[in-house]
């Protein structure tokens, strides 16, 4: 457990009760000599702010209230009648009254609401302003204004560095904010282009039970539940992938001996993906990949993850849009060479079909899946496209050029 907390706030605890404890001291010694009027409120301001420090933030609810209290003390000392003086410790206590009135003002306008901020800055700006009054004399009232409006501009302007800061504070929280829900649309990304795969997988699987219950073939339904097990367990398996690969927190960044921590989904794992749609499709399903080895190793983590969720929404989508579909051909090649090389990726599902509703009606509408890729798609400097193909079928198609790509 780390210590550097606690024994950091007990050494501002002792170093503020010290502060406190040696502007009461000088108030008492000084007390004869300065008179009332400048130890008074001097000892009130340094106390009470230093208390406020020493203590923060248990005290910031009591934050507005003090300030108040320091204003109405600085305020009432000044007004009182008496001879100014000018000479000795007065000038100095009422020196340091002025700058802890100061960091008094800053502390408001930083940490108060804004609505009740206002009202206690504006009164310690004004207290503040007068103190210099019991030093001096003006030799008239508008010398009087002139000299409380320069130590009113430096109220005005430790409010200003307290209002500055903050809205840097305010514009940190909307970036924790926005990057908090960015990272929320990211995992239902993420959920919908992986889990929603072996779902619609389930599915199909589950029509199929259907059919075959109602032609009464119950031999065939032991190995189509197990299909289905397996399906189930590999949507788990990538809803565990998932949220694991978006953990960071520090629990599991440690991981144990051992432990291997999951990475994104490459061009490799394109094959399981094929093969788990080939086992709950009645369609025909072609797989043509020329990019292996040393060619697939050099085509960045992003690139290959991306090409990964493609397939899988768009084979995602045969399911529940095609599901007649006679003929599935996936294609991952490269083409080009040197600085003009591309990788290509794409899903056909071809134009001859099944009888329509033979494994129940397909998902009409759905989501946003290929909204989403295209934005990943282009943000790699790549294209995405997807429209008819022949008179029946359909195509997905992305490009993502190679050139300068570094892992």
């Amino acid at each position: 457990m780390n210590s550097r907390g606690p024994l950091r706030r007990r050494a501002v605890q002792v170093l503020c009760a010290t502060v406190c404890a040696a502007a009461l001291l000088v108030a008492a010694l000084l007390f004869t000599e300065a008179g009332w009027r400048t130890v008074t409120p001097m000892a009130t301001t340094v106390v009470v702010t230093f208390a406020l420090l020493g203590w923060w933030p248990r005290t910031r609810p009591r934050l507005v209230p003090a300030a108040l209290v320091v204003a109405s003390t600085t305020g009432a000392a000044t007004a009182v009648t008496g001879s100014p003086r000018s000479l000795g410790a007065t000038g100095l206590m009422a020196l340091v009254e002025i700058a802890v009135s100061l960091l008094m003002i800053f502390m408001v306008v930083r940490f108060a609401t804004p609505r009740r901020s206002a009202a206690a800055a504006t009164a310690l700006a004004l207290s503040e302003s007068t103190v210099t009054l019991r030093l001096e004399t003006p030799a008239n009232l508008t010398a009087a204004l002139g000299q409380c409006a320069l130590f009113m501009l430096a109220g005005g302007v430790a409010a200003l560095v307290g209002s500055y800061l903050r809205s840097l504070d305010a514009r940190r929280l909307r970036s924790v904010g926005e990057a908090r829900k960015a990272q929320r649309m990211q995992l239902a990304a993420d959920l919908h282009d992986f889990v929603a795969h072996d779902v619609s997988g389930i599915v199909v699987l589950a029509q199929a039970g259907q059919v075959m219950g109602e032609a009464a073939r119950p031999e065939q339904l032991l190995p189509l539940l197990q299909r289905i097990e397996a399906a189930g367990l590999q949507a788990l398996a990538s809803l565990d992938r998932t949220v694991l690969m978006l953990n960071d927190s520090p629990a599991r960044t440690a991981a144990e001996p051992g432990e291997v921590r999951p990475s994104p989904y490459g061009l490799a794992d394109i094959t399981d993906l094929v093969e788990r749609f080939r086992s709950s499709s009645r369609s025909e399903v072609e797989y043509d990949c020329d990019v292996t080895g040393e060619a697939a190793d050099a085509v960045p983590r992003e690139v290959a993850a991306t090409a990964h969720r493609l397939v899988a929404e768009a084979l995602t989508n045969v399911r529940r849009h095609a599901v007649s579909a006679m003929r599935v051909r996936v294609f991952v090649r490269m083409e080009g060479a040197g600085q003009d090389r591309t990788l290509l990726v794409g899903v056909v599902n071809g134009n001859r079909a099944l009888t329509d509703g033979a494994l129940g009606s397909s998902r009409l509408g759905g989501g946003t899946g290929l909204a989403g890729l295209e934005e990943r798609v282009v943000a790699l400097g790549g294209t995405l496209g997807a429209g008819p193909h022949g008179t029946t079928g359909w195509q997905v198609r992305a490009s993502f050029p190679l050139a300068g790509a570094v892992r």
